[in-house]
């Protein structure tokens, strides 16, 4: 087995729409391709490259990100089968527990009882109150909210109940607090929110309101057993780097980071892997999707994927024959689309070791709970059946601990 796997989902990384797509209304959208498109040949990942990156797409190739020849590992795409297409949705079903039941979600805003019990509770008034783009409701309302001491609610086309503050104004205690009570309120049918996210902000002006890194989420507990409390139970170590903890609610995690920044979060996983432990490290960073995903950036995507590309460098070098590394992403958040929220598509999916000889194609997984799944069966630890290892299709070069 492999003693350490660490994980790193590159957040809303998607690779082309999925077959189901058009149910969500995401035809046509391919945040890597749309990227590509934007810089022409004037990007490059190498790293992400030689792993089989570009490998994944042959026939319809990702500008800048070409196959190569021998790819140094294993590649291939996931489809998710959860019915969300958020965060919470895309992790959870990484970890043995796909979102089967559709959570809810307000085109219209949210119920009046639910805002009035919001600032019953904070005893600030509430502005806004529907699905817009985070950076929209600064520079409409936060010049506002502050001038009356208020509190801005507002959703997108996920599961998601944000609140904003000005940090000056709202401390961020009492920000996480109010979060906290929102949450209470939206845990069972018919208003069931699969995630609450403090959104904190500074600045004097809307030209210069910007968002800080202490966002914070608080979502819906699993509703399950997840398979990272399975290898917790099992003995082995679980490391939770960037929003892991928040999205599972502490569940399953031996020990968390939080990340300030993408860079921030490749320091954590520098950190950890200079770390003696048998376990899994599980990883997300969330930039690509904040800062440049739902604003539509395409060439701030772009930059952030190559700077993180060059840190994978790093990873690669410091990785120990029986380490095996999985990167793969939770959704997609194309820039090149319409609208400002996550695209349903299908996500990357990148597996390697040192002590691979060669790589190979994996076929395309019908859920990403075959992630999961092979984790399990790493540390012969039992699961409850759903999503297929592929351990096995990589059996042949991987490296056998025979300690």
């Amino acid at each position: 087995m492999y003693k350490r796997v660490f994980g790193i989902v590159i957040d809303s990384v998607g690779i082309g729409a999925a077959p189901d797509a058009a149910k969500y209304g995401d035809e046509g959208s391919d945040t890597l391709g749309h990227i590509g498109k934007f810089y022409q040949h004037d990007w490059a990942l190498p790293n992400l490259q030689k792993l089989g990156l570009g490998n994944i797409r042959k026939e319809q190739p990702i500008v800048g990100v070409e196959p190569v020849e021998q790819p140094i590992g294993y590649y291939g795409k996931m489809r998710e089968q959860s019915v969300g297409k958020d965060s919470m949705d895309g992790h959870w079903e990484m970890m043995g527990l796909p979102v089967k039941v559709a959570l809810s979600t307000y085109p219209n805003g949210f119920p009046k009882e639910i805002i009035d019990a919001i600032s019953d509770f904070a005893h600030r008034p509430v502005l806004v109150n529907k699905p817009m783009s985070g950076t929209e409701v600064l520079k409409e309302y936060g010049e506002e909210a502050n001038a009356v001491g208020g509190i801005m609610v507002y959703t997108s086309g996920d599961s998601v109940l944000q609140i904003a503050a000005h940090e000056e104004i709202v401390p961020l205690e009492e920000l996480y607090k109010i979060c906290e009570f929102a949450r209470s309120l939206v845990n069972d049918a018919p208003n069931m929110v699969g995630r609450i996210i403090a959104r904190p902000f500074i600045g004097t002006k809307a030209e210069n309101f910007t968002r800080t890194a202490n966002r914070h989420d608080f979502a819906l507990k699993p509703m399950g057993t997840t398979d990272m409390e399975r290898l917790q139970a099992s003995g082995r170590k679980v490391i939770g780097i960037g929003k892991i903890n928040d999205i599972f609610s502490g569940t399953g995690i031996d020990e968390g980071y939080h990340n300030e920044s993408n860079m921030d979060g490749m320091d954590h996983i520098d950190h950890v892997m200079a770390e003696d432990f048998e376990g899994f490290a599980f990883t997300n960073l969330v930039d690509f999707d904040t800062m440049y995903g739902h604003r539509r950036d395409p060439k701030g995507m772009g930059q952030a994927l190559m700077d993180f590309d060059a840190r994978l460098g790093k990873v690669l070098e410091a990785m120990q024959d029986d380490d095996l590394l999985i990167i793969t992403a939770d959704h997609g958040n194309d820039p090149g689309f319409t609208g400002s929220d996550h695209t349903r598509e299908e996500v990357p999916l990148l597996v390697y070791s040192p002590s691979m000889q060669a790589g190979g194609a994996l076929p395309t997984r019908t859920t990403f709970a075959d992630f999961g799944a092979t984790l399990l069966e790493n540390f012969n630890v039992a699961g409850a059946g759903v999503g297929t290892s592929f351990l096995s299709e990589i059996k042949e070069q991987r490296y056998v601990n025979t300690h």
